[in-house]
Protein backbone atom coordinates (compact mmCIF):
# COMPACT_ATOMS: atom_id res chain seq x y z
CA UNK A 1 0.00 0.00 0.00
CA UNK A 2 1.01 3.35 -0.79
CA UNK A 3 2.90 5.18 1.75
CA UNK A 4 1.06 8.61 2.86
CA UNK A 5 2.15 11.49 4.53
CA UNK A 6 0.22 14.03 6.22
CA UNK A 7 2.97 16.31 7.27
CA UNK A 8 3.53 16.84 2.85
CA UNK A 9 -0.11 17.95 2.42
CA UNK A 10 0.47 20.69 5.48
CA UNK A 11 3.52 21.75 4.25
CA UNK A 12 1.91 22.47 1.02
CA UNK A 13 -1.37 24.19 2.50
CA UNK A 14 0.74 26.37 4.62
CA UNK A 15 2.58 27.10 2.07
CA UNK A 16 -0.28 28.81 0.41
CA UNK A 17 -1.89 30.10 3.17
CA UNK A 18 1.44 32.17 3.32
CA UNK A 19 1.72 32.80 -0.55
CA UNK A 20 -2.54 34.30 0.12
CA UNK A 21 -0.82 36.30 2.95
CA UNK A 22 2.13 37.96 1.13
CA UNK A 23 -0.09 38.95 -1.53
CA UNK A 24 -2.94 40.20 -0.26
CA UNK A 25 -1.84 43.17 1.90
CA UNK A 26 -3.95 45.95 3.01
CA UNK A 27 -1.77 48.58 1.18
CA UNK A 28 1.58 47.76 -0.80
CA UNK A 29 2.80 50.78 0.99
CA UNK A 30 2.87 49.62 4.62
CA UNK A 31 4.04 45.89 4.81
CA UNK A 32 6.29 44.59 7.48
CA UNK A 33 9.67 43.97 5.95
CA UNK A 34 9.01 39.93 6.44
CA UNK A 35 6.45 40.56 4.34
CA UNK A 36 8.06 41.87 1.41
CA UNK A 37 10.47 40.70 -1.07
CA UNK A 38 14.27 41.00 -0.81
CA UNK A 39 14.53 44.52 -2.44
CA UNK A 40 17.33 42.69 -5.13
CA UNK A 41 19.86 40.46 -3.47
CA UNK A 42 18.99 38.08 -0.43
CA UNK A 43 16.13 36.12 0.95
CA UNK A 44 13.05 36.85 3.44
CA UNK A 45 10.11 34.31 4.87
CA UNK A 46 7.83 35.88 1.67
CA UNK A 47 10.93 34.72 -0.70
CA UNK A 48 10.68 30.92 0.35
CA UNK A 49 7.05 30.75 -0.68
CA UNK A 50 7.24 30.85 -4.23
CA UNK A 51 10.43 28.00 -4.20
CA UNK A 52 8.29 25.84 -0.63
CA UNK A 53 5.44 25.49 -3.47
CA UNK A 54 7.67 24.21 -6.70
CA UNK A 55 9.13 22.09 -3.78
CA UNK A 56 5.69 20.35 -2.93
CA UNK A 57 4.92 20.26 -6.56
CA UNK A 58 7.91 17.91 -6.60
CA UNK A 59 6.85 15.81 -3.66
CA UNK A 60 3.06 15.30 -4.97
CA UNK A 61 4.95 14.09 -8.33
CA UNK A 62 6.54 11.83 -6.65
CA UNK A 63 3.55 9.94 -5.22
CA UNK A 64 1.92 10.18 -8.46
CA UNK A 65 4.65 9.21 -10.33
CA UNK A 66 4.84 4.98 -10.13
CA UNK A 67 1.46 5.33 -11.83
CA UNK A 68 1.79 7.37 -14.19
CA UNK A 69 4.89 5.02 -15.41
CA UNK A 70 2.06 2.32 -15.26
CA UNK A 71 0.06 3.53 -17.92
CA UNK A 72 2.94 4.06 -20.39
CA UNK A 73 4.89 6.70 -21.78
CA UNK A 74 1.79 8.07 -24.51
CA UNK A 75 -0.32 8.35 -21.82
CA UNK A 76 2.21 9.85 -19.39
CA UNK A 77 2.96 12.72 -21.82
CA UNK A 78 -0.61 13.46 -22.61
CA UNK A 79 -1.31 13.68 -19.39
CA UNK A 80 1.71 16.25 -18.74
CA UNK A 81 1.20 18.26 -21.32
CA UNK A 82 -2.24 18.86 -21.04
CA UNK A 83 -1.92 19.76 -17.48
CA UNK A 84 1.20 22.40 -18.33
CA UNK A 85 -0.94 24.03 -20.92
CA UNK A 86 -4.08 23.98 -18.69
CA UNK A 87 -2.00 25.41 -16.13
CA UNK A 88 -0.04 28.25 -18.12
CA UNK A 89 -3.68 29.40 -19.93
CA UNK A 90 -4.84 29.95 -16.62
CA UNK A 91 -1.95 31.91 -15.54
CA UNK A 92 -2.52 33.62 -18.36
CA UNK A 93 -6.08 34.45 -18.04
CA UNK A 94 -5.40 35.43 -14.69
CA UNK A 95 -2.84 37.82 -16.21
CA UNK A 96 -5.52 39.48 -18.73
CA UNK A 97 -8.42 39.24 -16.63
CA UNK A 98 -11.37 40.49 -15.65
CA UNK A 99 -10.91 41.76 -19.56
CA UNK A 100 -12.11 44.94 -18.93
CA UNK A 101 -11.28 47.88 -16.45
CA UNK A 102 -11.69 51.28 -15.28
CA UNK A 103 -10.24 54.14 -17.39
CA UNK A 104 -11.39 57.67 -15.66
CA UNK A 105 -15.13 56.98 -15.75
CA UNK A 106 -15.58 54.57 -17.93
CA UNK A 107 -14.41 50.78 -18.75
CA UNK A 108 -12.59 50.06 -21.54
CA UNK A 109 -11.39 46.55 -22.66
CA UNK A 110 -7.71 45.38 -22.05
CA UNK A 111 -5.97 45.39 -25.03
CA UNK A 112 -3.63 42.15 -25.64
CA UNK A 113 -0.88 44.43 -26.21
CA UNK A 114 0.12 45.01 -22.28
CA UNK A 115 -0.47 41.66 -20.94
CA UNK A 116 2.12 40.25 -19.14
CA UNK A 117 2.68 36.36 -20.78
CA UNK A 118 4.60 34.81 -17.64
CA UNK A 119 3.51 34.42 -13.92
CA UNK A 120 3.96 32.33 -11.00
CA UNK A 121 1.38 29.68 -12.80
CA UNK A 122 2.95 29.99 -15.73
CA UNK A 123 6.48 29.17 -14.44
CA UNK A 124 4.55 26.64 -12.20
CA UNK A 125 3.57 24.98 -15.38
CA UNK A 126 7.10 25.07 -17.21
CA UNK A 127 8.55 23.70 -13.81
CA UNK A 128 6.47 20.86 -13.84
CA UNK A 129 6.60 20.32 -17.47
CA UNK A 130 10.24 19.68 -17.80
CA UNK A 131 10.51 17.88 -14.32
CA UNK A 132 8.59 15.73 -15.64
CA UNK A 133 10.31 14.48 -18.67
CA UNK A 134 13.54 14.40 -16.01
CA UNK A 135 12.52 12.39 -13.65
CA UNK A 136 10.43 9.64 -16.38
CA UNK A 137 12.99 9.63 -19.00
CA UNK A 138 16.48 9.47 -16.72
CA UNK A 139 17.53 7.51 -14.17
CA UNK A 140 18.63 8.87 -10.80
CA UNK A 141 22.12 9.52 -11.34
CA UNK A 142 21.59 11.19 -14.81
CA UNK A 143 18.28 13.32 -13.15
CA UNK A 144 21.47 14.66 -10.72
CA UNK A 145 24.16 15.47 -13.30
CA UNK A 146 20.94 17.17 -15.52
CA UNK A 147 20.53 19.20 -12.27
CA UNK A 148 23.98 19.89 -11.36
CA UNK A 149 24.29 21.25 -15.45
CA UNK A 150 21.71 22.95 -15.38
CA UNK A 151 22.30 25.34 -12.11
CA UNK A 152 26.38 25.46 -12.77
CA UNK A 153 25.47 25.84 -16.85
CA UNK A 154 22.59 28.66 -15.68
CA UNK A 155 25.51 30.52 -13.02
CA UNK A 156 28.27 30.49 -16.05
CA UNK A 157 25.42 32.19 -18.78
CA UNK A 158 24.92 35.16 -15.96
CA UNK A 159 28.43 35.38 -15.46
CA UNK A 160 29.47 35.42 -19.23
CA UNK A 161 26.76 36.83 -20.46
CA UNK A 162 25.60 39.50 -17.92
CA UNK A 163 26.66 43.46 -17.74
CA UNK A 164 30.78 42.18 -17.08
CA UNK A 165 30.36 44.71 -13.98
CA UNK A 166 27.58 43.71 -12.65
CA UNK A 167 26.58 40.71 -13.65
CA UNK A 168 23.78 40.00 -11.61
CA UNK A 169 21.96 43.20 -11.13
CA UNK A 170 18.66 43.93 -12.08
CA UNK A 171 20.38 46.13 -15.34
CA UNK A 172 23.22 43.61 -15.84
CA UNK A 173 21.75 40.21 -15.76
CA UNK A 174 21.28 38.54 -18.94
CA UNK A 175 17.80 36.92 -19.06
CA UNK A 176 15.86 40.59 -19.69
CA UNK A 177 17.70 41.06 -23.30
CA UNK A 178 16.31 37.27 -23.69
CA UNK A 179 12.86 37.87 -22.63
CA UNK A 180 12.63 41.66 -24.74
CA UNK A 181 13.19 39.82 -27.93
CA UNK A 182 10.84 37.12 -27.25
CA UNK A 183 8.32 38.29 -25.64
CA UNK A 184 8.15 41.62 -26.20
CA UNK A 185 8.67 44.66 -23.93
CA UNK A 186 4.84 45.31 -23.10
CA UNK A 187 4.27 41.78 -22.23
CA UNK A 188 7.03 42.03 -19.69
CA UNK A 189 5.96 42.95 -15.96
CA UNK A 190 7.33 46.74 -14.60
CA UNK A 191 6.75 46.23 -11.62
CA UNK A 192 10.99 47.29 -10.75
CA UNK A 193 10.26 50.18 -12.50
CA UNK A 194 11.47 48.80 -15.73
CA UNK A 195 10.74 46.01 -17.99
CA UNK A 196 12.50 42.74 -15.95
CA UNK A 197 9.87 39.94 -15.72
CA UNK A 198 10.68 38.14 -12.10
CA UNK A 199 9.06 35.19 -13.84
CA UNK A 200 10.82 35.08 -17.09
CA UNK A 201 12.23 32.53 -19.57
CA UNK A 202 15.69 32.77 -18.55
CA UNK A 203 15.40 32.27 -15.12
CA UNK A 204 12.67 29.42 -15.50
CA UNK A 205 15.67 27.14 -15.95
CA UNK A 206 17.32 27.07 -12.45
CA UNK A 207 13.71 26.76 -10.78
CA UNK A 208 13.04 23.28 -12.58
CA UNK A 209 15.59 22.04 -10.62
CA UNK A 210 13.55 23.15 -7.68
CA UNK A 211 10.95 20.81 -8.92
CA UNK A 212 13.05 17.77 -9.64
CA UNK A 213 14.48 17.85 -5.92
CA UNK A 214 11.57 18.29 -5.00
CA UNK A 215 10.88 14.93 -6.52
CA UNK A 216 13.27 12.66 -5.25
CA UNK A 217 12.83 14.29 -1.49
CA UNK A 218 9.35 13.34 -1.45
CA UNK A 219 10.74 9.92 -3.74
CA UNK A 220 13.20 9.19 -0.29
CA UNK A 221 10.32 9.94 2.06
CA UNK A 222 8.02 7.68 0.47
CA UNK A 223 10.24 4.72 -0.04
CA UNK A 224 12.33 4.73 4.09
CA UNK A 225 10.68 5.07 6.96
CA UNK A 226 7.33 3.91 7.45
CA UNK A 227 4.94 6.30 9.38
CA UNK A 228 4.83 4.60 12.73
CA UNK A 229 0.97 4.08 14.47
CA UNK A 230 1.70 5.63 17.66
CA UNK A 231 4.05 7.37 19.63
CA UNK A 232 5.11 4.37 21.44
CA UNK A 233 5.45 2.66 18.21
CA UNK A 234 8.47 5.42 16.99
CA UNK A 235 10.22 5.30 20.46
CA UNK A 236 10.22 2.05 21.14
CA UNK A 237 10.39 -0.18 18.21
CA UNK A 238 10.83 1.37 15.27
CA UNK A 239 13.88 3.52 14.84
CA UNK A 240 14.14 3.04 11.10
CA UNK A 241 11.47 6.57 10.86
CA UNK A 242 14.39 8.26 12.36
CA UNK A 243 17.26 7.88 10.42
CA UNK A 244 15.12 9.35 7.26
CA UNK A 245 14.56 12.05 9.63
CA UNK A 246 18.00 12.56 10.10
CA UNK A 247 19.03 12.35 6.56
CA UNK A 248 16.56 15.46 5.83
CA UNK A 249 18.05 17.51 8.56
CA UNK A 250 21.82 16.28 7.44
CA UNK A 251 21.34 16.95 3.64
CA UNK A 252 19.04 20.53 4.64
CA UNK A 253 22.20 21.58 6.46
CA UNK A 254 24.90 20.80 3.83
CA UNK A 255 22.40 22.66 0.97
CA UNK A 256 22.29 26.09 2.84
CA UNK A 257 25.78 25.72 3.79
CA UNK A 258 26.48 25.15 0.11
CA UNK A 259 24.13 28.25 -0.54
CA UNK A 260 26.18 30.43 1.50
CA UNK A 261 29.60 29.35 0.24
CA UNK A 262 28.26 29.59 -3.40
CA UNK A 263 26.21 33.32 -2.27
CA UNK A 264 29.80 34.72 -1.98
CA UNK A 265 30.18 34.64 -5.90
CA UNK A 266 26.29 33.79 -7.33
CA UNK A 267 24.52 36.01 -4.48
CA UNK A 268 20.93 34.51 -3.38
CA UNK A 269 18.56 35.93 -5.28
CA UNK A 270 14.86 35.83 -5.99
CA UNK A 271 14.20 37.71 -8.71
CA UNK A 272 17.01 35.74 -11.22
CA UNK A 273 16.39 32.58 -8.88
CA UNK A 274 19.79 32.05 -9.02
CA UNK A 275 21.53 28.56 -8.27
CA UNK A 276 22.51 29.04 -4.65
CA UNK A 277 18.91 30.57 -3.88
CA UNK A 278 18.10 26.80 -5.24
CA UNK A 279 19.97 25.58 -2.81
CA UNK A 280 19.28 27.66 -0.08
CA UNK A 281 15.42 27.62 -0.08
CA UNK A 282 15.53 24.01 -0.71
CA UNK A 283 17.65 23.06 2.26
CA UNK A 284 15.48 25.17 4.29
CA UNK A 285 12.20 23.31 2.66
CA UNK A 286 14.33 20.10 4.10
CA UNK A 287 14.37 21.39 7.69
CA UNK A 288 10.41 22.71 7.54
CA UNK A 289 9.51 18.90 6.09
CA UNK A 290 11.63 17.33 8.84
CA UNK A 291 10.28 19.27 11.12
CA UNK A 292 6.37 18.89 10.39
CA UNK A 293 7.04 14.58 10.15
CA UNK A 294 8.80 14.52 13.29
CA UNK A 295 5.24 16.44 15.32
CA UNK A 296 2.93 14.97 12.82
CA UNK A 297 4.07 11.33 11.90
CA UNK A 298 6.12 11.10 15.04
CA UNK A 299 4.85 12.76 17.65
CA UNK A 300 0.89 12.40 16.41
CA UNK A 301 0.98 16.42 17.20
CA UNK A 302 -2.41 17.14 14.96
CA UNK A 303 -5.45 19.60 15.84
CA UNK A 304 -7.17 22.73 14.94
CA UNK A 305 -3.62 24.01 13.29
CA UNK A 306 -3.01 21.14 11.46
CA UNK A 307 -6.41 21.35 9.96
CA UNK A 308 -6.33 24.73 9.04
CA UNK A 309 -3.25 24.24 6.49
CA UNK A 310 -4.65 21.02 4.86
CA UNK A 311 -7.57 22.31 3.60
CA UNK A 312 -5.51 24.68 1.43
CA UNK A 313 -2.71 21.86 0.31
CA UNK A 314 -6.62 20.38 -1.06
CA UNK A 315 -7.70 22.44 -3.50
CA UNK A 316 -3.81 25.17 -4.03
CA UNK A 317 -4.15 25.96 -7.68
CA UNK A 318 -7.71 26.76 -7.51
CA UNK A 319 -7.89 28.94 -4.53
CA UNK A 320 -4.60 30.86 -5.14
CA UNK A 321 -6.25 31.17 -8.71
CA UNK A 322 -9.51 32.64 -6.88
CA UNK A 323 -7.36 34.72 -4.61
CA UNK A 324 -5.98 36.90 -7.79
CA UNK A 325 -9.60 36.24 -9.76
CA UNK A 326 -11.76 37.59 -7.09
CA UNK A 327 -10.08 41.22 -6.50
CA UNK A 328 -10.02 41.68 -9.89
CA UNK A 329 -13.72 40.80 -10.71
CA UNK A 330 -14.53 42.75 -7.72
CA UNK A 331 -12.62 46.14 -8.80
CA UNK A 332 -15.25 46.57 -11.44
CA UNK A 333 -17.83 47.71 -8.75
CA UNK A 334 -17.12 50.91 -6.93
CA UNK A 335 -18.51 53.91 -5.82
CA UNK A 336 -17.89 57.42 -4.52
CA UNK A 337 -16.03 57.52 -1.27
CA UNK A 338 -15.30 61.17 -1.00
CA UNK A 339 -14.78 64.07 -2.55
CA UNK A 340 -11.46 65.80 -2.71
CA UNK A 341 -10.84 69.27 -1.71
CA UNK A 342 -10.47 70.09 -5.56
CA UNK A 343 -14.05 68.67 -6.01
CA UNK A 344 -12.57 65.67 -7.68
CA UNK A 345 -14.11 62.29 -6.66
CA UNK A 346 -12.76 59.53 -5.71
CA UNK A 347 -13.68 55.70 -6.33
CA UNK A 348 -13.18 52.75 -3.78
CA UNK A 349 -13.97 49.85 -4.66
CA UNK A 350 -15.41 46.43 -1.82
CA UNK A 351 -11.80 45.14 -0.86
CA UNK A 352 -10.14 48.57 -0.55
CA UNK A 353 -13.36 50.25 1.29
CA UNK A 354 -12.86 47.22 3.83
CA UNK A 355 -9.39 48.08 4.14
CA UNK A 356 -9.87 51.88 4.58
CA UNK A 357 -13.06 51.71 6.67
CA UNK A 358 -12.36 48.69 8.68
CA UNK A 359 -9.15 47.64 9.20
CA UNK A 360 -7.30 50.81 8.99
CA UNK A 361 -9.00 52.77 11.88
CA UNK A 362 -8.40 49.94 14.19
CA UNK A 363 -4.68 51.09 14.84
CA UNK A 364 -2.16 53.78 14.73
CA UNK A 365 0.20 51.30 12.61
CA UNK A 366 -0.80 51.20 9.41
CA UNK A 367 1.12 48.40 9.11
CA UNK A 368 -0.80 46.47 11.71
CA UNK A 369 -4.29 47.62 9.98
CA UNK A 370 -2.46 46.53 6.37
CA UNK A 371 -1.45 43.26 8.08
CA UNK A 372 -5.01 42.80 9.67
CA UNK A 373 -6.36 42.88 6.21
CA UNK A 374 -4.29 40.27 5.10
CA UNK A 375 -5.43 37.93 7.88
CA UNK A 376 -8.94 38.54 7.08
CA UNK A 377 -7.89 37.52 3.25
CA UNK A 378 -6.30 34.39 4.63
CA UNK A 379 -9.35 33.57 6.99
CA UNK A 380 -12.47 34.42 3.96
CA UNK A 381 -10.65 32.03 1.25
CA UNK A 382 -9.83 29.34 4.11
CA UNK A 383 -13.71 29.53 4.66
CA UNK A 384 -13.77 28.68 1.32
CA UNK A 385 -11.56 25.40 0.91
CA UNK A 386 -13.06 24.35 4.63
CA UNK A 387 -16.16 24.19 2.62
CA UNK A 388 -15.29 22.28 -0.35
CA UNK A 389 -13.27 19.98 2.24
CA UNK A 390 -16.02 19.28 3.77
CA UNK A 391 -18.57 19.30 0.87
CA UNK A 392 -15.49 16.78 -0.90
CA UNK A 393 -14.98 18.96 -3.76
CA UNK A 394 -11.38 18.92 -4.82
CA UNK A 395 -10.49 20.56 -8.02
CA UNK A 396 -8.04 19.16 -10.05
CA UNK A 397 -6.34 20.94 -12.81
Amino acid sequence: MQQRYYSLDIFRGATVALMILVNNPGSWAHIYSPLEHAPWNGCTPTDLVFPFFLFAVGNAMAFVMPKLEQIGTYWFLKKVIRRTILIFMIGLFLNWSPFIQWKEDHLVFKSWENIRIFGVLQRIALCYFFASLIVYFTKTRTSQFICATILFGYWLLCLMLGDKNDPYSLNGFFGTDIDKKILGINHLYKGEGVAFDPEGLTSTIAAIVQVVFGYYIGKYIRENGKVPDTVFETKVTNHEPYKMLSHLFITGAILIFVAFCWDLVFPINKKIWTSSYVFYTTGLALMVIGLLIYLVEFRKERGVWSKFFDVFGKNPLFIFFLSGFLPRILALFRWVDHRKTDGELVYISPLPWFYEHICRPLFTNLKNGSLLYALCMVAFYWVIVYFLDKKKIYIKV
